[in-house]
């Protein structure tokens, strides 16, 4: 699966919104990745579990995690495809991500960790620090799409299935179209 059937994917689920959005760092933009809508079709997270895993194929991984909750789904898929174990880390505390919930790791276990979008990298660094503070031998980050525009970097190998970068401006700079129409909440936007 290249970059493009990736992008595709996000239009034909109708999960690559368009209108005028705030982002969760304040900014507005106008379009918007809704990343469950795409996830909801087997057909697409299956496809999107074997592109991540074709790029650590030979990478002999034990475990893949996913951040909650962009991450869960495609770190199950993913590990099939690469016959090995998923788990999922989630919130733990004010800013942390955590393995929970009995999730075993041994050290020197090789994980790759994969998420669905990244804007900033946040909850995949944290994700990674809590993984080898465990002891896990992080072989990489693969991600469906990386829209932080090329400046979010980790220091193990890292494959962005796509990246696409979308404008965003400070609620001072808007755009005529922008400043003149309402927010939507991309959580009761309908797709058409």
């Amino acid at each position: 699966m290249n970059a493009d059937e990736v992008i595709q994917a996000f239009r034909d689920a109708g999960a690559l919104l368009e209108g005028h959005f705030i982002y969760t760092s304040g900014r507005h933009g106008r379009h918007f990745l809704q990343a469950a809508r795409v996830m909801q079709y087997p057909k697409y997270t299956e496809a999107f579990g074997r592109a991540l895993a074709a790029n650590f194929q030979d990478a002999k991984i034990d475990l893949v995690v996913g951040p909650a909750t962009g991450g869960i789904t495609l770190a199950y898929e993913t590990a099939r495809h690469l016959n090995c174990r998923a788990a999922y880390t989630e919130k733990d505390g004010e800013s942390g991500m955590a393995l929970k919930r009995g999730f075993a790791l041994k050290p020197g276990e090789r994980v790759l960790v994969v998420e669905d979008i990244i804007t900033t990298g946040g909850s995949v660094a944290k994700s990674v620090a809590h993984l080898r503070e465990r002891g896990a031998d992080v072989a990489g980050i693969s991600v469906l799409i990386d829209r932080s525009g090329g400046k979010v970097t980790f220091d193990c190998p890292y494959k962005p299935l796509a990246m696409l970068t979308l404008e965003s401006w400070h609620e001072d700079a808007l755009p005529e179209d922008l400043n003149n129409t309402q927010p939507l909440d991309p959580d009761d936007f309908m797709a058409k």
